[in-house]
């Protein structure tokens, strides 16, 4: 691979957070790569709250550092608050949240990029894409300068024909302060790629020196922290706490008075947008019974006096947009840095690309992040390492790294997106997972760090500290399985205090599926396991595994049985329109999938057990039709 008069390996599209990892994932894979940016300046920008993780989206986190990426690593050593949500239910449905610092976070990824002898950074904007045969052979920037190279990463954002609003105002931009990227939909339209659009918005920020924090009520981060990336020497940093409030009548009345100035109720926009994360005048009109809604208050960093105001996401117009505000308690004097908007942009729908996120109409042309109809910085990081290893897979004639709803949340991300049709910006929820018992935060390690290490992203380093706890962890599965607890007078007395009793001496394996009794409790009555100084990672994941020991195993049972339809494949030339006794519907929708596996065809909307039953029977007697 060389790099010479505009020649290179990989050009990445976009610097955002699908951008940093794709780009970051090639050049350590050894390819040279073009990164270009619409503002260098901007690097990792987190557009909308300064926030990274919650529900499902930690676990996303989590499997991208175990893959080898570095979304979890700056995070880490960027964050302004950790907290643990959900932290007194189930390990499926906890999630870590951190606030960070958003200049630090850039120019902690920044550092890395630049610091890497395999990217070259370019501020321009690439509006054409150049194609041969069907192969995607470089691209040419708004001076009308040509790049060689054998993949293209898109990694645009909502830059592509951007549009902001503020109330019925708008402008091409696609994030405040910064241009739309033009030409490079008609383009990819001249190679036969279909583009639709959707809509997303940010909340105001505030001055926090005009902000009456005695009125609401503090939400501080944890005292015990947790970190997402598996390596280890995590930072300990000061935590900053955030605030809650919430709106009222008279904020809802404001809304509703206005509604003839918003762009969406106008009709002026007509990208759909986030189900999971509506504006602030869609809340009080879909959710017209609530008389009010939280509204929480993020610090954007340790040397900025602005506040991000979460849950108030809007597209009215500026001065109706402080009247709302300043009906909130502790906002009654709030100054404005920065309005709320809306943007609508280009996308396009993921159909159209195969699982290792390539298309399906331009070989070496892969897609990541909000161009494929997704929501959030997580999603988009996961989506830009995958397209980044894929990348590289493709110019080496590798197999693709296409990861399974089984082993993984970017699995499970990436089969929606090129399995369904995506009309609203796509968010992770672990609801979306059917096996979302075994794809916990805590044991991402387990699943995807063997799948890194063969890739080539994470290092021996990782890889061995990731082989030393998973030693430990079964060293301590055995040891608990002899080891025996004495009903004695000292040990109920300390097991009384959570509600426990021991009529008999017991294994430690079977006290600790007791509900009320977790590792803690056994180091307090046993000092032979507390002098042992098992890690925490360690203990945890061993109290997990035998208190859920039943319902992983019925999981497990799931995924064998779901893998039957996964090992059923279809060829690529099945003639759809030539199979008889199914719906001209499904017809339809199976030519436009074109899935790969009756596993993935169950999956497509609208198709019906029915046909797969057909499906099945026609592929276990080799009688399908070819094109």
């Amino acid at each position: 691979m060389s790099y010479l008069n505009n020649k290179y390996d990989v050009i990445v599209v976009g610097a955002g957070h699908a951008g940093c990892e794709a780009a970051i994932s090639c050049a350590r894979l050894g390819a040279k790569v073009l990164l270009c940016t619409l503002n260098i300046d901007h690097i990792a920008l987190m557009p909308c709250n300064p926030a990274v993780g919650g529900p499902a989206k930690s676990s996303l986190v989590r499997e991208i550092d175990a893959l080898g990426g570095v979304m979890g690593e700056v995070t880490d050593a960027t964050y302004i608050q950790m907290k643990m949500l959900n932290s007194s239910k189930g390990p499926a449905v906890r999630a870590l949240r951190a606030q960070s610092d958003k200049k630090e976070y850039m120019a902690y990824m920044r550092n890395i990029i630049e610091s890497n002898e395999n990217i070259y950074l370019r501020q321009a904007c690439i509006t054409d894409l150049i194609a041969k045969d069907g192969r995607i052979v470089g691209a040419v920037d708004e001076f009308g300068i040509e790049y060689s190279a054998s993949a293209v990463i898109l990694t645009t954002g909502t830059s592509l024909n951007g549009k902001i609003f503020v109330g019925l105002r708008s402008y091409s931009a696609g994030r405040l302060g910064e241009k739309a990227a033009y030409g490079l939909s008609e383009s990819l339209m001249s190679l036969g790629i279909n583009i639709k659009k959707l809509k997303t918005g940010t909340p105001p920020r505030v001055d926090k020196r005009t902000i009456d924090y005695s009125k609401m009520t503090i939400q501080p981060g944890d005292s015990e922290l947790n970190f997402y990336s598996f390596k280890p020497n995590r930072p300990i940093r000061p935590q900053v706490p955030c605030y809650l409030t919430r709106t009222n009548e008279k904020t809802h009345e404001i809304i509703r008075a206005n509604l003839d100035k918003s762009p969406m109720f106008k009709g002026l926009i007509q990208g759909v947008g986030p189900r999971y994360c509506p504006s602030i005048e869609d809340k009080v009109v879909r959710f017209s019974e609530n008389p009010s809604h939280h509204i929480f208050i993020e610090p954007e960093g340790l040397g900025t006096y602005e506040v991000y105001i979460q849950g108030f996401s809007s597209s009215l117009p500026a001065d109706v947009q402080l009247q709302m505000l300043r009906t909130l308690p502790g906002l009654e004097n709030a100054h404005v840095i920065k309005p709320a908007y809306a943007v609508e942009y280009d996308y396009v729908p993921a159909v159209q690309t195969t699982h290792s996120l390539m298309s399906k109409n331009i070989k070496g042309l892969f897609f990541g992040g909000q161009i494929n109809g997704t929501s959030g910085y997580e999603e988009a990081a996961a989506q830009g390492l995958i397209a980044g290893i894929n990348a590289i897979n493709y110019l080496n004639n590798s197999e693709m790294l296409e990861l399974s709803r089984s082993s993984s949340y970017i699995g499970t991300l990436i089969d929606d997106l090129v399995t369904k049709d995506i009309e609203d910006p796509y968010r992770m929820l672990t609801s979306r997972s059917e096996y979302r018992l075994l794809l916990r935060q805590d044991n991402a390690d387990a699943r995807l760090t063997e799948i890194g290490y063969r890739q080539g992203l994470v290092d021996d380093a990782q890889y061995q500290v990731f082989k030393n706890k998973q030693e430990a962890i079964n060293k301590e599965l055995e040891r608990i399985k002899d080891v025996k607890i004495s009903a004695s007078d000292r040990v109920n007395e300390i097991l009384a205090k959570y509600g426990e009793h021991l009529d008999r001496g017991m294994r430690i394996g079977e006290l600790l599926k007791r509900p009320n009794v977790d590792y803690k409790v056994i180091m307090e009555i046993d000092e032979d396991t507390k002098n042992l100084n098992i890690p925490r990672d360690v203990y945890e994941q061993v109290e997990i595994l035998v208190k859920y020991d039943g319902y992983l195993k019925r999981q497990e049972y799931q995924v064998e049985q779901s893998g039957k339809l996964e090992k059923f494949k279809i060829p690529d030339d099945i003639d759809y329109s030539k199979i008889e006794h199914i719906s001209s519907e499904t017809k339809d929708k199976l030519n436009k999938i074109r899935p790969k596996t009756l596993a993935q065809a169950s999956r497509i909307g609208g198709v019906k057990p029915a046909d797969i039953s057909i499906l099945m029977v026609l592929l276990e007697r080799h009688q399908v039709a070819r094109l």
